[in-house]
């Protein structure tokens, strides 16, 4: 891999899986970190989420796991927990996904891990804090949506509890998880100190949730309805055009709605005593968003975006994930490519968002096949060709092949 971003040099020890933890380092793999995917004998779960044109390479674990190495690692053998130890001695973050309780029964618990390498930033993308009475439970994305209001907050949009159409607490806690471990990075260089870090998703995402829709109840005692009102409106929606496609369309300010009136042809609604000021438009909002559908359903879409566009109005079509791919805008800009798969053949690979004037991040490799770096890892942390031999005789270690001639790896 060729060495670039703002990360180069640091080495992370990833013992995730799924979605949560392999989106962080995934933010870590781009931002230039040698993420060093450790994998079970069956590999990561999410290999088998989504269509694939091999097994163990599905569109999801593709899309989480680029520019991140491979080793298959037994860690209920003496072998595989040989190899991790001496792996920990130079590791910059070791990140896990798993139970603390499950760690701990591996011997990696933080004050075993700190024994062998004091300045390691040991980070846990948990499920719940481990200060409170769910500590031990299991957490996956659609319980944490229940969990954290999300699903009811769906209810009154769409008449019952739901779940948002994405693993959207797993993405979100992802990316708080990688600026942890990126600012305990930094204290670790300013200090000198390595530290454990906690991330638990319930109260993460919850955060994420409770900060728009506390609303009344951010009050002791509440002062209204929990729920931001405007956003939970069934009416707030991309609006259906004459031609049957969608825009989506973002009124705020007062120049903004006078303007669209304009455009819309009805000019009268802007001195509408319902539609007067942001406040008569707040208490007003269901009829002024229903009102919307109706106007938009009037006219052609292309008309529409033209018009609003020359009103500097914020409007955009809706898109569909498939269409969304071929926008011209993210074409252009280079973050949707076609890319080569050493394995898997031209696949749609999606870019790194921000563009950087220094340490670049760049898109150095694709996601590895399972076990592929096994041997290479091996000999990176200084194990001799007989005991890799011996460790992938033994099935502590296997590499892309199950097992491989070790004189043909070199």
């Amino acid at each position: 891999m060729t060495a670039t971003g703002p990360l180069d040099g640091v080495r992370v020890l990833d013992l995730t899986s799924n979605v949560m933890g392999p989106f962080a380092s995934l933010h870590l793999a781009d931002m230039g970190a040698d993420v060093w995917k450790i994998e079970s004998g069956g590999g990561d779960t999410i290999r088998r989420v989504g269509p694939a044109r091999n097994v163990g390479m599905s569109s999801n674990f593709l899309h989480l796991n680029r520019n991140k190495r491979s080793i298959v690692l037994d860690l209920k053998s003496d072998g595989g927990v040989s190899v991790l130890r001496r792996m920990i001695t130079d590791a910059d973050v070791l990140l896990y996904s798993m139970r603390p309780r499950a760690m701990r029964s591996l011997g990696f618990s933080y004050d075993e891990v700190r024994e062998i390498n004091p300045r390691i930033v040991y980070v846990g993308a948990l499920g719940f804090g481990q200060s409170g009475p769910y500590a031990d439970r299991p957490a996956y994305d659609d319980l944490i949506q229940a969990a954290s209001g999300m699903a009811a907050l769906q209810n009154r949009k769409v008449g019952h509890p739901e779940f948002v159409a994405t693993p959207i607490a797993d993405r979100v806690v992802g990316i708080s998880t990688a600026m942890a471990v990126s600012a305990a990075l930094y204290h670790r260089n300013v200090t000198g100190e390595g530290q454990e870090v906690q991330v638990p998703m319930f109260e993460t995402f919850t955060q994420l949730i409770l900060g728009d829709h506390l609303w009344g109840h951010s009050f002791d005692p509440p002062i209204g309805d929990w729920g931001y009102a405007r956003t939970m409106n069934p009416d707030r929606r991309p609006y259906e055009t004459q031609d049957g496609r969608y825009v989506a369309v973002s009124i705020y300010i007062d120049k903004h709605w006078r303007s669209f009136f304009q455009v819309a042809g009805r000019p009268e609604l802007a001195d509408h005593r319902n539609f007067l000021d942001v406040d008569a438009r707040a208490e007003n909002m269901p009829e002024l968003l229903h009102l919307l559908s109706e106007i938009f359903a009037t006219r052609p879409a292309d008309e529409w975006l033209a018009d609003l566009a020359a009103a500097d109005i914020p409007a955009i079509e809706t898109n569909t994930p498939a269409a969304a791919l071929d926008d011209p805008h993210l074409r252009r800009t280079g973050f949707s490519f076609v890319e080569e798969h050493p394995s898997e053949g031209r696949i749609n690979s999606l870019g790194i968002p921000q563009t950087w004037s220094a340490c670049s991040p760049a898109v150095r490799h694709p996601a590895p096949r399972l076990g592929e770096h096994s041997v290479q890892i091996l000999r990176k942390v200084g194990v001799s060709e007989t005991e890799i031999a011996t460790l992938l005789a033994s099935g502590a270690v296997t590499d892309e092949f199950g097992q491989c001639d070790v004189v043909s790896a070199q």
